[in-house]
């Protein structure tokens, strides 16, 4: 009869670290191809990963914030986040300029005084209207991203008392002339 014993209801097939006569080394599972990138492994250090403590975001880096970093966090973010949240984070980029709906800004009082996992955890899982990136963006250019919209929340809400003494002078410079410009040189 025609369908009866068909060879997919009886594959050949090794179970899981089954000897093998068939490679030289007698294991039937084999090693990873060098350049493999894993998914889905145990983590070795939750807040790394999920942003959490206990399952409660929590604030703070799981590793030294340096220069670096924030300008690895500028890079991504410009790659992966300007598009909606704007180069400054007011949620005003070019996707909501085109009739989707806009991302809060993150110079809000509460997204300010967010902690740092609600920021990885959101982009890593989405939230609303948008979509997980954790899939798309490595876990350290998440946290990395982080660093950077912090960066980008106090550079929108500093005060004069947060720029070092040795620098306030420079607040009150009378601005370059606009003639001297690059900008201004490549309109001539």
């Amino acid at each position: 009869m025609a369908g009866c014993r068909q060879k997919m209801s009886n594959q050949p097939k090794y179970d899981p670290l089954e000897a093998s006569d068939f490679f030289a080394d007698g294991m039937s599972a084999r090693p990873r191809v060098p350049g493999t990138i894993a998914r889905g492994e145990l983590s070795n250090d939750p807040f790394l990963d999920t942003g959490k403590i206990n399952g409660v975001e929590a604030d703070g880096f799981p590793f030294p914030v340096t220069r670096a970093v924030v300008d690895r966090g500028e890079q991504r973010f410009n790659i992966y986040c300007s598009e909606c949240h704007g180069r400054v984070g007011d949620g005003n980029g070019m996707i909501p300029s085109r009739g989707y709906r806009h991302p809060p800004s993150f110079h809000t009082a509460s997204l300010r005084a967010a902690n740092t996992g609600h920021f990885f955890d959101v982009m890593t899982s989405g939230f609303g209207a948008m979509p997980p990136y954790g899939t798309m963006i490595p876990t350290r250019d998440r946290w990395a991203i982080v660093a950077y919209i912090r960066a980008l929340q106090l550079s929108q809400n500093a005060t004069v008392a947060d720029v070092p003494p040795a620098q306030r002078a420079n607040l009150d410079a009378p601005a370059e002339d606009a003639a001297a410009s690059p900008a201004a040189e490549a309109t001539h």
